[in-house]
């Protein structure tokens, strides 16, 4: 048998291991959402842009 000290090292390294998983997927989630909100606004941002030019061609 190992010493209890190998078998807690072990542990702790799958512990980290499934620690460092969670963050990366949460991390890489926050971020797409935080992409997809500003793109939103980019889009909604050209769409007055838009309608403000046609509407002075209109009134040209």
């Amino acid at each position: 048998m190992f010493p209890i000290w190998i078998d807690l090292a072990i542990g702790g390294a799958v512990l980290s291991l499934v620690m460092f998983v969670k963050t990366a997927y949460q991390d890489k989630k926050q971020e797409k959402d935080f992409i997809e909100e500003h793109g939103k606004t980019y889009i909604q941002r050209m769409m007055k842009e838009k309608k403000k030019r046609l509407s002075a061609e209109y009134k040209d």
